[in-house]
């Protein structure tokens, strides 16, 4: 086994991978390379926040297409990891024939696919949002089965499960799902062999070692099918389910829809910080009330579409303001603005949202992370990135079987 494991940490936010995995292990865990860059914004404050915390690492503020493959050949990491944003990952074969596939330009998970056929890790730890697993709604699936051909291609196995942070113990009902990619000629892989793809969704995986689940399908929902090697053909033509637990080797893959065994989560109150510390700006005037009584009631209104078509948009009620005695919801990058989805909490008899202290609790990050940027964008981040806890738990049990 490797000393250590040598990281590239890709859209690299605010640096949600890299807290949780040193949490896990700061000896073993060495992040060396990161990249970070904010389309359409002038101020970088994500990279400046990063490159604050982190300056002993390579960060790269620069759009991702424009890296060159020299620069990328340059970077001998042991791991890619990140989380990037969930497009049309559709493909087709290029006109020029030599070129093999072309998918739509901008969409970033190639640039993973690139960085890894040049670096060739052993492993790649990736984040997306759970809906990745059932879009498009025209293809249910497609988009995933896309993404496990592109690394069957380059040789590489996956595991996925979709987490959601509150039901293995920690403070935010955040669902995500998590892939973990590992390469065929690995020791990973040697040992992975002597299991099947059951015995791996259910006990002897990554994530069953580390995310406890039932011992059986959810309403006998169970998958066994085949990738083809035609990527085009998959983008084409894809047409099994891919349900929340799965794992892909050799061009075969198991899906299981599975339910977690849960354990009790941090509610909203244990992470409040005292009142005496909470500034004024945070609570809410007469009108602020009003207005998100407004925003968190039923509502039917009549609108038009933009080709003419007139339709009725519904929204159902919400409690009037958020449980403290429960995990709290998932954060948007609309957190902290009049905006139904902001957590609104009532404490003796005063309303206030949450702070950016307490946002950054949510996700497990340190206190005042984010703090030299203004509040607006301390929110954004913090909706933009991921439960630090859960890349923790990942990263001991996976230091733990390279160890075994």
């Amino acid at each position: 086994m490797k000393k250590e494991l040598t990281i590239l940490e890709l859209f690299a936010g605010v640096g949600g991978f890299r807290i949780g995995l040193e949490k896990a292990n700061k000896n073993y865990y060495k992040t060396m390379w990161s990249n970070q860059w904010e389309p359409s914004r002038k101020a970088q404050d994500a990279f400046n926040c990063y490159d604050n915390h982190f300056p002993e690492s390579e960060n790269l503020n620069e759009d991702i297409s424009t890296i060159s493959d020299e620069r990328f050949a340059n970077i001998n990491a042991d791991m890619i990891v990140g989380g990037f944003p969930c497009q049309d990952y559709s493909v087709a074969r290029s006109l020029s024939g030599g070129m093999g596939i072309q998918g739509k330009k901008g969409v970033l998970f190639w640039e993973i696919i690139r960085a890894t056929k040049i670096i060739q890790p052993t492993f790649l730890l990736l984040e997306n949002v759970d809906r990745l697993l059932k879009s498009p709604a025209s293809q249910r699936g497609r988009d995933f089965a896309i993404m496990l051909a592109a690394f069957n291609d380059l040789g590489y196995s996956v595991e996925w499960r979709v987490i959601n942070a509150a039901e293995y113990g920690l403070a935010q009902k955040r669902r995500r799902v998590f892939i973990f990619v590992y390469k065929n000629n690995s020791d990973f892989a040697n040992k992975a062999q002597n299991y099947s793809d059951e015995e791996i969704i259910y006990n002897d995986g990554l994530f069953a070692r580390g995310f406890p689940i039932e011992n059986q399908p959810y309403k006998n929902r169970f998958v066994s099918d085949i990738i083809s090697e035609d990527i085009v053909s998959v983008s084409d033509n894809f047409s099994s389910s891919i349900f929340n637990t799965g794992v892909m080797r050799n061009g075969k893959f198991t899906s299981i829809e599975t339910l977690p065994v849960s354990e009790k989560p941090i509610p909203l109150k244990d992470i409040l910080q005292p009142e005496s510390e909470v500034d004024d700006k945070y609570y809410l005037n007469e009108d602020d009330i009003l207005k998100f009584k407004t925003l968190r009631s039923a509502k039917k209104i009549q609108r038009i579409s933009a080709d003419g078509h007139m339709y009725t948009f519904s929204e159902g009620s919400m409690s009037e303001t958020d449980d403290i005695d429960k995990p709290g919801r998932t954060m948007l990058t609309s957190e902290g603005s009049k905006n139904r989805s902001t957590h609104l909490i009532k404490i003796d008899e005063k309303y206030r949202i949450l702070t950016p202290l307490e946002c950054e609790a949510l996700n497990g990050f340190p206190s005042n992370w984010t703090a030299n940027m203004p509040d607006r964008m301390r929110y954004f981040c913090m909706g933009n990135a991921l439960v630090t806890g859960v890349i923790e738990r990942i990263g001991k049990q996976l230091y733990d079987m390279n160890c075994e």
